[in-house]
């Protein structure tokens, strides 16, 4: 099968396009990429409709993007590709791609909605909300399949769309499996990383109130990486501990071995709509490097991790600070963890994810669990 990644998506910073499309490699499939990586994140993609003065300095790169789509985009239709894959946040992508593609089968990565998103980032205004929900309806309309992550995020597509998805959780590239065998000298102190955007859907206020109320302990210590809307509140929850490092950037090559210097990773904590609905990839990450997760319970993520998971309830930093905190006491609960994640069943391999990609016969029919 001759397969087209296509879009503006930046696969080092949104890492499950390449999940898909190196699971289709592997089974042994010609993958070629039309790849314009445009730069803007979410919350400016936000923005865009959000605040007019920032429509300049948004557009301008994608348009610049997309001349080169279309050119590479239309050379590229001559081979007759059989799939055309739009990575993630292609919501505008996808348009661009029925246009040039035609009656070839389109795969939308659907990851996350639009509006649910900018919903999730405490954007109230009706005018905007409307605006991305017909941005959601479109992008969906110019898609063959639609791919999403969880049977919650199923339940949110319109009915008479979902014989066209097929669920497939987001998965992990192999760069992380390569860092499972790492681990800390000693489990003194306990090493908690967490890696994401500072938004209500991660819980970072949370993390934070969990930090200041460990902030006299020295036997836990934590890695705070990125940055985002809720870091300044963050900071001021977490107080003045010492035990907490601050860092806005790591380059995402150099990720894997960041985490493999932890024992255990953090998940999301929100408690938003969208919080209750999905696994975060870094989630995913974490399992590839064998590390010991602690995040929300949640539906989609208890159905992933099962027992190799720790779990405390969403927004609840006291059940956070006494699950760290059992684990810095207890060595043996934080190894027996790590062994239970080892000899767990969660494959998050892509060559294990991207399989009923291949039938149309799956589609709409068969969630893919790891």
């Amino acid at each position: 099968m001759r397969v087209v990644g296509f879009g503006t998506y930046d696969s080092a910073r949104h890492p499950r396009v390449a999940v898909l499309l190196d699971g289709l490699r592997w089974h042994g499939h010609d993958v070629r990429e039309i790849n314009r990586p445009w730069t803007a994140d979410t919350a400016s993609r936000v923005r865009l409709l959000h605040s007019p003065r920032s429509i300049g300095k948004v557009i301008f790169p994608l348009l610049t993007a997309w001349s080169q789509l279309l050119f590479d985009g239309f050379r590229e239709r001559r081979s007759h590709p059989d799939m055309v894959v739009v990575g993630y946040l292609g919501h505008f992508d996808v348009l661009l791609a029925r246009l040039i593609f035609g009656k070839r089968r389109i795969v939308l990565d659907h990851l996350v909605s639009a509006r649910t998103t900018a919903i999730d980032r405490r954007v109230d205004s009706r005018v905007t909300l409307a605006v991305l929900g017909v941005v959601d309806q479109a992008a969906l309309a110019c898609a063959g399949t639609i791919v999403v992550d969880t049977p919650e995020r199923l339940a949110e597509i319109p009915v008479r769309r979902r014989d066209d998805v097929v669920v497939l959780p987001v998965g992990a590239t192999s760069q992380w499996r390569a860092v499972a065998h790492m681990w800390p000298a000693s489990p003194s102190p306990l090493r908690v990383v967490f890696v994401g955007v500072y938004t209500p859907l991660h819980g970072t206020i949370t993390i934070g109130e969990a930090i200041g109320a460990l902030r006299h302990r020295g036997d836990i210590v934590f890695t705070m990486i990125g940055t985002g809307q809720d870091r300044p509140a963050t900071e001021l929850a977490a107080g003045s501990s010492d035990y907490v490092t601050w860092i806005d950037w790591v380059d995402p090559a150099e990720l894997p071995s960041v985490l493999g210097g932890h024992h255990v990773a953090l998940g999301i904590f929100g408690t938003t709509s969208k919080a209750q609905s999905v696994v975060p990839t870094k989630v995913y990450q974490a399992i590839a490097a064998s590390r010991v997760v602690v995040t929300s319970e949640t539906s989609p993520q208890r159905r992933l991790l099962g027992d190799a998971g720790v779990f405390v309830s969403p927004g609840d930093s006291a059940h956070l600070v006494k699950a760290l905190t059992s684990l810095a006491e207890h060595p043996s609960d934080l190894m027996a963890m790590r062994a239970q994640m080892q000899r767990s069943e969660c494959d998050v391999r892509p060559e294990a994810l991207v399989r009923p990609l291949f039938s149309r016969s799956t589609i709409g029919k068969r969630v893919m669990h790891p």
